[in-house]
């Protein structure tokens, strides 16, 4: 079984969206590069970025996401972001009416269902969470092993938490990597047990 990483861009102050759900400036360094950061060409970022990012989205089996996220993009047009194999919906509903069966997304109840189809179909490479609300409950559960920040210099003021709701204390290892990129900080911790 592969590991399971949290992941996200966030704020300095520590958010993943403002209060109305909207990124702001948290994703210009996405666009602000020279290297194509996927196949689209549409995510352009520095070298440094790409050298950072890349590799941990090629090691990505699937994808654990909220049913807000999947609604608010669209389900991203029937394909996972980032590349991945396959993306986990964790919600109370079904798919939506005229959602295509063969796309590559598993909606199911909860985070352990969630994580358990996660595992499965991800095999031995990485499991990435999607932090906010959903990546929280994994996290509180204890079901991460690494958290992975991507650090805009933006200061949001409220929005939605990186953790969601955690409310308890959590040690994080020491910094495993540090890495400037142009207008954005790559940050890795392993999560101590």
């Amino acid at each position: 079984m592969g590991k399971v990483v949290m992941y996200n861009v966030v704020s300095v102050d520590g958010f993943v969206a403002d209060a109305h759900d909207r990124p702001g400036p948290l994703f210009d360094w996405y666009v602000n590069g020279d290297v194509p950061l996927d196949e689209s060409g549409a995510l352009t970022v520095s070298r440094t970025s790409h050298d950072y990012i890349r590799p941990f989205w090629d090691e990505i089996g699937a994808s654990v996401f909220g049913r807000h996220v999947f609604d608010m993009t669209g389900g991203w047009g029937a394909t996972p972001p980032g590349g991945v194999d396959h993306a986990v919906i964790v919600t109370h509903r079904q798919a939506p009416e005229g959602w295509d069966a063969e796309a590559p997304f598993h909606f199911v109840d909860g985070i352990e269902a969630a994580m358990a189809t996660a595992q499965e179909l991800a095999g031995d490479r990485t499991v990435a969470v999607a932090a906010g609300d959903v990546g929280g409950q994994v996290f509180a559960a204890g079901l991460v092993d690494e958290v992975r920040m991507d650090v805009a210099p933006v200061v949001l003021g409220s929005g939605k938490r990186y953790f969601g709701s955690v409310d308890t204390q959590h040690l994080l290892e020491d910094l495993d990597a540090v890495v400037r990129g142009d207008r954005v900080l790559h940050l890795r911790y392993r999560v101590r047990r």
